[in-house]
Parts: structure tokens; sequence; C-alpha cells
């Protein structure tokens, strides 16, 4: 009667442990019921994977919105107003230039000018003579030819002065007044921001010279180089966020409006960009950033990475096969995409999985195996 009664404890205490299994399958455990509500199931479904790709980039002016402003004539700089960083109109003066060879054409101009108006008076007379017969129509011809040599001139005259920066309303004071002036002024071409500032009073400057940089920084580039190997990865249109190590407090996304097509032979990388708005000025030029590419998601079988053991460098999963006996099976998982990891082989859709509590049957496993 003693021995019987030892006999039904000890089965009971056999009953509460954890029981392992190692057949030639997977191995298996079972645990009892106080353990198992202890563990979170999930039952496999699908789920959007949204594949992301991270690169180093940087910010940089909006190269359509920026002008380098120099001189169209060779001169020496005689006044400057302008000063870095000074936000400035379009057609505001920068500087102000004294340029003999302005003044040297203005005056090869004003003779040409000359030249024609006294050809025309001579054509004139020479119409009234052939018209009442004193000259032959040879004459006449002879200087209509000179005529239209001298208009020639003054329109190529004309041109060189327009080249070298003055208005038409400047061509036609010059020609009212005949008085040569050669102070030439300086402007912005755009509406911005003084950006590089390289001139300075008494300065002599041709007009390969870059004086002003001028900037509208209301707008800027997210620029980044993508690896030669992943070209054919990103596409214009692609959603991308930006991180500013500087600006860490920054939520900045925008799409790639800009995959260049070509490689670039240095670097063995390809260009992309996404344009974002910088209406507060916080975005600066040089700024280093990070810029992730993100794909639109599609709809695979998913597993939370939570769910994941590994052993012996292989991904597992405890898979429920009751509420209290679990098997441990190998999978084969795509990369991690946030906490989650697409599946590729090992579990189908309706599959139950342990996403919480497999480190504690792991254990229960490996401790069983030692025995």
């Amino acid at each position: 009667m003693i021995m019987s009664s030892f006999n039904v404890l000890l089965l009971s205490l056999i009953l509460l442990l954890p029981r392992v299994g190692f057949g030639t399958g997977n191995p298996h455990v079972q645990v009892p019921a106080s353990l198992a509500t202890q563990l979170k199931i999930l039952t496999i479904g699908e789920g959007s994977i949204q594949e992301s790709f991270r690169l180093p980039a940087r910010v940089d002016f909006d190269q359509q919105h920026v002008a380098r402003i120099g001189a169209t004539v060779t001169g020496r700089i005689i006044q400057t107003e302008a000063l870095l960083g000074q936000e400035v109109r379009k057609g505001e003066q920068l500087a102000l230039l004294n340029s003999n060879e302005l003044a040297e054409a203005q005056s090869a101009f004003l003779k040409t000018s000359s030249q024609t108006h006294l050809r025309q008076l001579s054509v004139d007379r020479a119409q009234r003579l052939q018209d009442n017969g004193v000259i032959a129509k040879a004459n006449l011809q002879e200087k209509m030819a000179g005529l239209e040599e001298s208009k020639i001139d003054l329109r190529t005259a004309a041109d060189h002065l327009r080249a070298l920066g003055m208005s038409p309303k400047d061509l036609k004071n010059l020609s009212e007044h005949q008085v040569i002036h050669s102070m030439l002024p300086i402007t912005a071409s755009i509406q911005g921001t003084i950006v590089e500032r390289n001139v300075t009073v008494g300065q002599v400057i041709q007009p390969s010279d870059a004086l002003f940089t001028i900037a509208d920084l209301s707008h800027v580039w997210i620029v980044a180089e993508l690896p030669e190997q992943q070209a054919s990865w990103a596409h214009k249109g692609d959603a991308a966020e930006v991180n500013i190590a500087a600006l860490p407090n920054a939520h900045l996304s925008g799409h790639l409006n800009y995959v260049a097509d070509m490689i670039n032979p240095s670097t063995r990388t390809l260009t992309v960009r996404i344009d974002l708005p910088n209406p507060q000025r916080n975005l600066k030029p040089n700024m280093l950033a990070n810029l992730t590419i993100r794909k639109q998601g599609v709809q695979e079988l998913i597993l939370p990475d939570s769910a994941v053991v590994r052993l012996n460098n292989t991904e597992h999963v405890f898979k429920a096969l009751t509420n209290s006996e679990f098997e441990l099976i190998p999978v084969e998982l795509g990369p991690r995409q946030g906490n989650v990891r697409p599946i590729i082989s090992g579990l189908k859709a309706g599959d139950n999985v342990v996403i919480e509590g497999a480190f504690h049957l792991n254990n229960e496993l490996q401790s069983h195996k030692a025995d």
C-alpha cells in the first residue's frame, strides 16, 4: 500500500515536467499548462514588407536656382556694396566696374554710327541726282552698297556692346547723347542669398572670374551616390527619407526625382537625389545626411524577429503542435525589415509559432539534451 502511493506521487511529478522528444525528426518539447500559458503564439500570415537602402548623402544647392555672377568685360572694381549672406533682388547692383575695353567699344559704336549717318545722307543725295539724270545709276548703287556695309558694322558694334553688358536702354542713350560711359554695373541675375563673394575694391577682373555666387536657399537638393552594383535598384519616384545628424528632430521625406542615366567612371556610382523645401533655411548646403530609399511594400509571409532561435548558425522557430507541445524546426528567412523577417521556407500560412517564450523553450530543450 505504501509503495502504491509512492508510485502515484512519482507519476504525478513526471507528468508536471516538460517532455522532450529526440526522434529521427525535429526535436519537440511538451510543457505543462502552467508554462504554456506564459507563451505567446502567433498564426503565420502575410504582411507588407518594404525594402529599403541606406546611403550617405549631402545637402546641396538646387542647381536650377544658383547663379555665378561675373563681369562681361575686363576692368577694375571701383565700388562694391554686396556682402556675404546678404539677400538680393534680381537686377540689384552688386558692384561697379571701370573698363577701358567698354569705353573703346562704345567709341567704335559711335564712330560707326556717325559713318552710317553720313553714308545715308550721301545715298539720299545720290538718289536725287540720279532721279534728275545727273549721275548714273551705277554711282547710286555703289553708295548704297557702302551704306549697307556701314549698317552691318553698326549692328556688329551694337551686338558687341550688348555682349559686354549694356542694355537696350543704355544703347539708346548712347546713340542719343553721344556720351561714353566706362562704368559698368555688375547686377544680380536672380533673387537669393549671396553665398560666395570673391571681389574687393581695386581688383582687376577678367570675364572668366566668378565674383559672386547667389543661391535661392528656400529649396535644396539631397544628393547621394548609389553603388554600381545596386544601379538597377533605385527608380525615379521611389519614396525616400532623410536623416541629418545636425538636425536630429527633423523628419524629412520625399521621392526620388532624379536617377542618373550614367555611372560616374571615377567612383563607379550612380547619382540620385530628392528635392526638399527649406523655408526656414535649416538645411545648409554641404551638411552630411543619410538617404534611405524605400520600395513599395509587397505582400509576403512574415515572422516577428522575436520568434527566431539561432542554433549552430541556423535559424529555428518553435512551431505549436498542440496547446502544450512544440516542435523546433529550421527555417530560411530573408533580411530583417524593421522587427519582422520574410519567410522563404520552413513555414506556411496558418502555422502557429511561439513569438514570446521561445528562449525558455530552447533552454528546456538544451538542458534535456545535456541530460
